[in-house]
């Protein structure tokens, strides 16, 4: 039997091989892990769907995969009996599984396929699937969807592109970007190479897209801090005594609802494809995390109805984990507006990038003391640099 890679989620079709945990000739249980893949900033293991005896392994680390890539072979019969056994008990199950291993191109991408619906309403699709195809000028009426009831999934209209290059001459096809050529920085002096992760790549991909798709406005400003690092340095013992650090992120955050409940603009989201701005009313705030294989953004659900205190340890927690990159993809997604604190690196002002769909980012530097005139007088007080980068589009 082959194991392959399922579904891993909402919007995510790829991976990278981290780590494989089983070795051929292993006896392996189900829903034991054989390996480890980093999908969307998040490390998510990947577990067997029957007990069996490791043939073969397809894949090694380091390998770029796809939902449906045969993972490892089974050679063990209990493997195959699992199965047919898993069949008979559970029909729907087995056949939802089968539904989400992609069709041959042949079968999923063809010229003669077109859709007909005697009512005249479109093809089955979510809304995301119908913009893409919008903005890629593909008809849906020709894409054969793989999900029950004829639904397209990305990856149904993935094949349809590719059988699209496929069959389309040369020299009607649109012209190609040209590719970028590498430079050999040898000629000059010593050089070493190290290959960009699978995160970074993921990050540099992200940024780019909320950079060149949402006009940036930055506005800085300064905050008078003094009065709260006092209270931070009263109530710090306390606090790490029952679990939590009390930071300035854990302050900000607070803060933040605060200013998001009086302007929810801050709080929205655009949507392109109707012309919508929506407005959220709960408050997931991301936390942006620098970890060694890159910029990480976890998300902190429902900060409105936390206390300094519980939000201060659930801060700590989840940013420790985010290092360790243990957070779920579940975790990553889901925010409505992202605090960055740069302080732990120096620096006062920069401009923070929008994480899209988001419309605001709030950036903090580094807290400094300087001269600052209060009822005419100049007194020497702790300023915070403050960077909120918006969407000037709405």
């Amino acid at each position: 039997m082959d194991v392959r890679l399922p579904r891993l989620g909402e919007g995510a079709e790829s991976g990278t091989v981290v780590n494989i945990l089983v070795s051929e000739g292993d006896q392996i249980e189900k829903d034991q892990t054989i390996l480890e893949l980093e999908n969307e900033k998040a490390v998510a293991p990947i577990p067997s769907p029957v007990s069996g005896t490791v043939g073969k392994i397809h894949v090694k680390e380091g390998d770029e995969i796809t939902i449906g890539q045969v993972l490892i072979s089974l050679s063990e019969k209990g493997a195959a009996a699992e199965a047919e056994e898993g069949g008979r008990g559970k029909p729907k199950e087995i056949k939802q599984k089968e539904k989400d291993i992609p069709r041959r191109k042949e079968e999923t991408a063809t010229e003669k396929y077109n859709y007909e619906s005697k009512s005249g309403v479109s093809p089955p699709a979510p809304p995301s699937i119908r913009k893409m195809a919008r903005d890629l000028g593909v008809d849906l009426t020709r894409v054969r969807g793989s999900e029950h009831g004829g639904r397209i999934t990305v990856a149904d209209l993935r094949v349809y592109i590719q059988h699209l290059q496929e069959v389309v001459p040369a020299q009607k096809a649109a012209p190609e970007k040209a590719a970028p050529k590498s430079i050999d920085f040898s000629k000059w002096g010593p050089i070493k190479k190290k290959r960009l992760s699978s995160l970074r790549r993921t990050v540099a991909k992200r940024m780019y897209e909320s950079w060149s798709t949402i006009p940036h406005i930055t506005q800085f400003d300064e905050a008078d801090i003094t009065s709260l690092m006092e209270l931070k340095e009263k109530y710090s013992s306390s606090y790490e005594e029952k679990g939590g650090r009390l930071t300035l992120t854990s302050f900000a955050l607070k803060t933040a609802i605060v200013a998001l409940k009086k302007y929810p603009i801050f709080n929205s989201s655009l949507d392109e494809s109707t012309g919508e701005i929506i407005y959220k009313e709960y408050y997931n705030l991301g936390v942006a995390v620098d970890t060694e294989a890159g910029l990480i953004v976890p998300v902190i659900r429902d900060v409105d109805k936390k206390g300094l205190l519980e939000l201060s340890i659930v801060l700590a927690e989840l940013a420790e984990r985010t290092r360790k990159r243990k957070v779920s993809l579940e975790e990553l997604q889901g925010g409505t507006f992202t605090l960055s604190n740069q302080g732990g690196i120096g620096g006062a002002h920069f401009t923070p990038i929008i994480h899209k769909p988001e419309v605001s980012i709030l950036g903090l530097g580094r807290a400094v003391l300087k001269p600052v005139v209060r009822a005419k007088k100049v007194e020497t007080r702790r300023m915070l640099p403050l960077c909120l980068s918006y969407d000037h589009r709405i």
